[in-house]
């Protein structure tokens, strides 16, 4: 058996490609296994917020909060292209919290994060101002804050080719098998395409997801002293609702807040719900009482109501929050806990509880931490002051990088350069290369999509099918034809064909 890996991460989400980042750029040896793709599951079911939390300052999280704050700065210096600022208004009305309260909170989110880069908070006379043309006219005033915006499954894919590049290897399609500690590391069988082979490493590590108890159990483990509590979210996608790039934070008659944003171009992005789960994380589906409650709640803000017939699109995911034992899904911290199982001169396990996409880099350096003791000569701590690939743009100016491609490529509208910019930063000129007619870049698919950028995705980001592509590398999905659909899944199979 070759030497054995360093640290073997079980999950390609967000938290296990951020710690195989960190690990691989501190020296170590490691490999990524994922049963799927990479973002298949909670990853990609996200709100699509990098964001400090501001509904868990009622729970009193502030070291979450404050942590999330000073995270969505760093995130949004190391990948402006997928992380980007948006202003979230928040109006008043009969049956919300009451106005000095929200004032207070939205007080401590200005300053919690420590240093801000985004515009502050500010009171808003709704009759008087933009922001308040799509709400219903009995609404008068309300306030206006600062969080971002995030491409929730493009960022799992740039921390996994950040790591690949600094010596990772990510397996995905690969499913551990078991596990068992022999001497001081792990022995794990891993299955790909029917074969099983047996891995070694020095150190296991779960971030699993959802499945962190069935690796648990995959590991031997029957008896964890911490639990995984399954909370699903669903959102909806609607025709876009107002005009604006603002997005609306809406205070349900629950207690709860509906999010509602602006979402690839014409539409708008609706959700969340909190309702504890049981059973196959991998076949959660939106239910139509969670649609309706997400018309509900949206009808009661909003001048133009939303029925169900208005929804063009759905998604599900399954949260695998920390077990703190609270009543109320909703309530559940989304904080995250470290579990390690290291007895002495046994291999260590380390296993991921909770968190969230925007303090996944900070959880990873903690994880780290954790593991130090059995890493000796560890190097120092390296992600925070890193780029991302393709967020090396110029002074963070997306439009500016934007308008540039469509310049130097003449044959770009605006509309697909602007999506290649997002999508890849600057990487896009790597893939658009040294095109200079339409045809160089071989068929296009419609929306600016072409075959030169469906190769990228499949030699440089792991896409093996046609959802890869177009609902996770992309949103494609959403917007190209059936006969584009077929032709991007026929080639893509004719790469898999021996």
């Amino acid at each position: 058996m070759p030497e054995p890996l360093d640290i073997l991460v079980v999950g390609g989400g967000i938290n296990g490609v951020g710690i195989a980042r960190d690990a691989a750029g501190r020296g170590l040896k490691v490999q990524v296994v994922e049963k799927g793709d990479l973002a298949s599951a909670t990853s990609s079911a996200s709100s699509k917020l990098v964001h400090g939390g501001l509904r868990y300052l009622e729970h009193a999280a502030f070291r979450l909060v404050r942590e999330a704050l000073a995270e969505r700065d760093v995130l949004l210096a190391s990948a402006p292209h997928l992380v980007r600022p948006l202003r979230f208004v928040l109006p008043c009305g009969p049956g919300s919290r009451p106005r000095a309260l929200i004032r207070f909170g939205l007080f401590l989110y200005d300053h919690l994060g420590g240093r801000r880069t985004l515009p502050g908070t500010e009171a808003v006379r709704l009759r008087h101002h933009a922001y308040g043309e799509p709400l219903q006219q009995r609404l008068t005033s309300g306030f206006a804050y600062s969080d971002c915006r995030v491409d929730d499954a493009r960022l799992v894919v740039v921390n996994a080719r950040d790591a690949a590049a600094r010596g990772a290897k990510i397996a995905t399609r690969s499913k551990m098998r078991s596990a068992r500690r022999v001497d001081d590391h792990w022995r794990v069988a891993v299955e790909r395409n029917g074969v099983t082979s047996e891995l070694a490493a020095r150190i296991l590590v779960n971030a699993a997801g959802p499945w962190t108890g069935d690796i648990l159990r995959r590991a031997g483990v029957t008896h964890p002293e911490v639990h995984v509590r399954l909370v699903k979210g669903s959102h909806i996608v609607v025709p876009r609702l107002y005009d604006g790039e603002q997005a609306y934070i809406l205070q349900n008659d629950d207690g709860r807040v509906v999010f509602v944003l602006p979402y690839e171009g014409r539409l708008s992005l609706i959700g969340t719900t909190d309702i504890p789960f049981a059973g196959d994380p991998a076949r959660a589906a939106i239910e139509p009482a969670e649609v309706d409650y997400l018309c509900r709640a949206v009808s009661r803000w909003l001048a133009r109501p939303i029925a169900p017939q208005d929804v063009v699109w759905s998604y599900a995911g399954v949260r695998p929050l920390y077990d703190d034992r609270t009543k109320e899904a909703s309530a559940v911290t989304r904080d995250y806990v470290l579990a390690l199982d290291a007895a002495t001169g046994a291999g260590p396990l380390l296993s991921v509880f909770g968190g969230k996409i925007t303090t996944y880099r900070r959880l990873a350096e903690h994880a780290m931490d954790r593991l130090a003791r059995f890493l000796p000569g560890l190097k120092a701590p390296w992600t925070a002051g890193a780029f991302l690939p393709g967020g090396d743009l110029r002074e963070r100016d997306l439009p500016a990088y934007a308008a540039a491609l469509a310049r130097d490529y003449s044959f770009l509208d605006a509309s697909a350069a602007l999506r290649l910019a997002r999508s890849y930063g600057s990487e896009a000129r790597r893939i658009l290369g040294a095109a200079r007619r339409p045809e160089d870049l071989g068929r296009c698919f419609g929306c600016g999509f072409s075959e030169r950028e469906l190769e990228w995705l499949a030699t440089e980001e792991w896409a093996l099918t046609a959802e890869d592509v177009l609902w996770r590398r992309s949103k494609l999905g959403l917007n190209l034809d059936r006969g584009a659909v077929a032709a991007i899944a026929a080639l893509l199979a004719s790469r898999r064909a021996p």
